[in-house]
C-alpha cells in the first residue's frame, strides 16, 4: 500500500510539475507571439504603432529630428536589425546608410521598403532620374502603405489579424479625414502664390497632391551634398521672379542656409520650420504623422496668405 501511494503521490507530482512547465512555455510562447518590428524613420514607426499597438515588440532607429539622408548608422542598430523578426523601412534610398546596413545584417528578418510598393515621383538628379522617396507628402499613399503593414503583421501573427486591420481601417478613417481636410485649406491661398519653396526638395508628392507648385530648394531630394554658389543665387533669382511672400526652413537642416536666401531675395522665412523626414520631439505639435501634416499645412498656408482652419 505504501508502494502504491508513493506511486500516485510521485505521478501527482510529475503531473504538477508538468502543469508548471506547461504553463512556463506557454508564457514563454504568448512572449515569442510579439514580433519584433524594427523601422527606420520616426514617420514609419508612427504607422506601423497605429496597426500593430502592443502586439508587436516596436523600435525605431532614428529618433526625432535625425535626417535620414546623411545618419550613420551605430553599433546598437545592427544589433537590433539581427535579432528583428520583420524590418519595415522606407527605400528608394531615403536612408542610404541604414539601408546598406539592412542588407547586410537583417539576414533572418522580413524586410520590407514601404515606399517602394508606390509608383515614385522621378526627380532629375544632376541629370540622373532619380526615384523621389519622400512619398508620405501624399495622404492616400500612407493609407495604403499602413494597408500593406497590416498584412505585413497579419503574416508574422495571423491570430491577431482581426486586431491589425481593425487598427488600420481606424487609421484610414483617420488619414481620409486628413487628406480632405488639407485639400480645403490649401484653395485659401492666392492662386498667384500658392508656390513653396523650401531648404530641400521634400515636398514633390504634397504639392501634386494638394494644389502648390514646387518653386524650387537648395537641395536635391538627398541632403548629402552642400548647395553651391550658383545654386543659390539660380534659387535667390526665382524667389524674386515668382514674387511669393515666403520661404519655408525645415527642422532636420540648418536653417542659416534658406534664410540667407530670403534675405538676399527679399522675402520672409517663414516663423515655423517644416517637417520633412521626421516627426517632432514630444511636444512639438508634430509628435505623430497627422499631427505633423496637419502642423505643415497650417504653416504654409498661413505663410502664403491663405486662411487656414487650424487651432
Amino acid at each position: 500500500m505504501k508502494i502504491k501511494a508513493l506511486f500516485f503521490a510521485g505521478r501527482r507530482l510529475a503531473v504538477g510539475f508538468g502543469l508548471v512547465i506547461g504553463g512556463w512555455l506557454s508564457l514563454a510562447g504568448l512572449a515569442v507571439a510579439r514580433p519584433r518590428v524594427v523601422v527606420t524613420t520616426t514617420l514609419i514607426a508612427d504607422w506601423v504603432g497605429q496597426v500593430g499597438q502592443d502586439r508587436i515588440q516596436l523600435s525605431s532607429l532614428l529618433q526625432p529630428g535625425v535626417d535620414p539622408h546623411v545618419y550613420e548608422p551605430t553599433p546598437a542598430d545592427a544589433a537590433a536589425l539581427e535579432q528583428a523578426d520583420l524590418v519595415f523601412y522606407n527605400g528608394y534610398n531615403l536612408e542610404p546608410g541604414l539601408i546598406r546596413l539592412i542588407e547586410a545584417t537583417a539576414q533572418g528578418a522580413r524586410r520590407v521598403a514601404l515606399a517602394e510598393i508606390l509608383e515614385p515621383i522621378v526627380a532629375d538628379e544632376d541629370g540622373i532620374p532619380t526615384p523621389d522617396p519622400h512619398v508620405w507628402g501624399n495622404v492616400e499613399n500612407v493609407i495604403l502603405m499602413v494597408e500593406h503593414i497590416a498584412q505585413e503583421l497579419t503574416e508574422q501573427v495571423p491570430n491577431e489579424a482581426a486586431f491589425f486591420q481593425a487598427n488600420a481601417a481606424a487609421y484610414r478613417a483617420e488619414l481620409e479625414e486628413l487628406h480632405t481636410w488639407i485639400g480645403e485649406q490649401i484653395p485659401t491661398i492666392p492662386p498667384a502664390n500658392r508656390v513653396l519653396v523650401t531648404t530641400h526638395d521634400a515636398f514633390a508628392y504634397y504639392t501634386q497632391a494638394y494644389g502648390l507648385k514646387m518653386g524650387g530648394s537648395l537641395l536635391g531630394i538627398s541632403t548629402e551634398e552642400q548647395p553651391s554658389a550658383q545654386t543659390v543665387a539660380q534659387l535667390v533669382e526665382e524667389i524674386r521672379a515668382l514674387g511669393v511672400p515666403a520661404v519655408f526652413a525645415e527642422t532636420t537642416l540648418n536653417p542659416a542656409l534658406i534664410q540667407t536666401v530670403a534675405a538676399e531675395a527679399g522675402v520672409q522665412v517663414a516663423e515655423q520650420e517644416l517637417y520633412s523626414d521626421s516627426l517632432g520631439e514630444a511636444g512639438s505639435g508634430a509628435e505623430t504623422y497627422v499631427a505633423m501634416m496637419r502642423l505643415n499645412t497650417c504653416t504654409i498656408v498661413a505663410a502664403l496668405g491663405g486662411s487656414p482652419d487650424c487651432p
